[in-house]
C-alpha cells in the first residue's frame, strides 16, 4: 500500500530537522546520511526517497534555517534601535551560547568556515550577505530617521555592517572553541559591547550589559 502524501511530507520534515540540528552542531562535512536518518529513525534507504544528496538535503536545511531564524523576523519588525540592539545581543546568542534555541544563520557561518566545498561556499556566501544586506538596511533606515549618531553613506553602513558581521560570529568562534563557561560569557559581552560602540548605542544600554553580566555571575 503506497504512503500518503501527508505521510511522505512527514517524513521529508523529519530528515530535515534531523539534518538541521546535526548541520548546526557539525558543519556539513562531519555528518553523514546515516546520522541523519539514525537521529530521524529511518532507514538508511530512505533517504533517495526525499533527496538526491547530502548537498541536496544541506541546501533544504540552509534555507530552513533562514526562513526560520530571528534575522527573517527582524525584517519584519520595526525601525527602532530597541529592535536593533535586539537582534544584536539575541541573534546569535551573545548573552549565553549555551541557550540555544533555534539553529541560525551563526551555525552556517561558523561550521563551514574554511570548507572547500563549492556548494558550501555558494551557500555561506549566500548566507553572508543576505546578513550583510538585512543589516545595512535596519542601519541606513536608522540613521536617515536620525536614531543613529552618524550619515547613512553606502561605505560607511557596509562597513559597519561588517564588523558587527565578524564581531558576532568571531566571538561566537571563539566562545564555542573555550570549554570554560565564563571566560565565554565574558568574550560574547565584550563583543556585544563593541557591537554597541559600532552603532553608537548609549551609555545607558552599555550600563545595562553590566547588569547582564553581574546577573550572569550570580545565576
Amino acid at each position: 500500500m503506497p504512503y500518503s502524501k501527508t505521510h511522505k511530507l512527514q517524513s521529508k520534515d523529519r530528515i530535515l530537522k534531523s539534518a538541521t540540528e546535526l548541520f548546526s552542531r557539525y558543519g556539513f562535512d562531519k555528518v553523514s546520511i546515516s546520522q541523519i536518518m539514525k537521529l530521524a529513525r529511518m532507514t538508511h534507504g530512505a533517504f533517495y526517497a526525499h533527496f538526491e544528496s547530502k548537498e541536496a538535503l544541506y541546501n533544504a536545511s540552509f534555507f530552513e534555517t533562514l526562513k526560520r531564524s530571528r534575522a527573517a523576523r527582524l525584517v519584519k519588525g520595526p525601525f527602532s534601535i530597541k529592535h536593533l540592539t535586539t537582534f544584536v545581543t539575541d541573534y546569535l546568542n551573545l548573552r549565553d551560547p549555551k541557550r540555544h534555541q533555534e539553529p541560525g544563520p551563526e551555525a552556517i557561518l561558523f561550521n563551514e568556515i574554511g570548507s572547500d566545498n563549492d556548494e558550501i561556499q555558494r551557500l555561506y556566501e549566500k548566507s553572508y550577505l543576505g546578513l550583510k544586506e538585512m543589516l545595512e538596511t535596519r542601519i541606513t533606515a536608522l540613521s536617515k530617521l536620525n536614531k543613529l549618531p552618524f550619515k547613512a553613506d553606502k561605505e560607511t553602513v557596509a562597513e559597519k555592517s561588517r564588523a558587527i558581521i565578524a564581531s558576532m560570529v568571531g566571538a561566537m568562534a571563539i566562545a564555542k572553541s573555550i570549554p570554560h563557561e565564563e571566560e565565554q560569557r565574558n568574550i560574547l559581552l565584550t563583543a556585544q559591547k563593541q557591537i554597541f560602540t559600532i552603532l553608537g548605542v548609549s551609555e545607558n544600554d552599555l550600563h545595562d550589559l553590566s547588569d547582564q553580566s553581574q546577573e550572569y555571575r550570580t545565576s
